[in-house]
């Protein structure tokens, strides 16, 4: 499969933070990531898939990377474990860290825009989506 035939997969917005994550994954440093399951309802999209292949791409837009998804699990935010939060390669050494730095950027204005809530925060009970993956080939 070609790489532009391949759905995008974009981590942040564009941007440092974006750079950031990029960097991660083309290092091997990060291998998970977690999103709001709200993101997919509002959307419509569906959830990834285990097997999945997807074009990591970055600030500019370009295509840099294909990873596969290997696992998809749906948990309360009170429920992410040590193991994935370590595995978003991000430096977090604690839930308390990642689940912190997290809350930071899904109740910035732009996720509460693309959200379509002004007011949008997470709680314990809150769904999120941990996605684990593996990279295949940079570009």
């Amino acid at each position: 499969m070609e790489l532009d035939d391949l759905p995008a997969a974009e981590f942040a917005f564009p941007g440092p933070l974006r750079d950031q994550l990029v960097a991660a994954i083309l290092s091997g440093a990060k291998t998970s990531t977690s999103s709001l399951v709200l993101g997919y309802e509002r959307t419509d999209e569906p959830l990834p898939e285990v097997g999945q292949r997807s074009a990591v791409v970055d600030s500019a837009g370009r295509r840099v990377a294909v990873i596969e998804t290997t696992d998809v699990r749906a948990v309360r935010l009170g429920d992410v474990d040590l193991r994935h939060a370590l595995d978003e390669g991000e430096g977090y050494e604690s839930v308390a860290q990642w689940r912190a730095g997290h809350e930071t950027f899904w109740h910035s204005a732009e996720v509460r825009a693309e959200l379509g809530d002004p007011g949008f925060t997470v709680d314990d009970d809150t769904p999120v989506l941990l996605q684990c993956f593996r990279l295949l080939h940079t570009v």
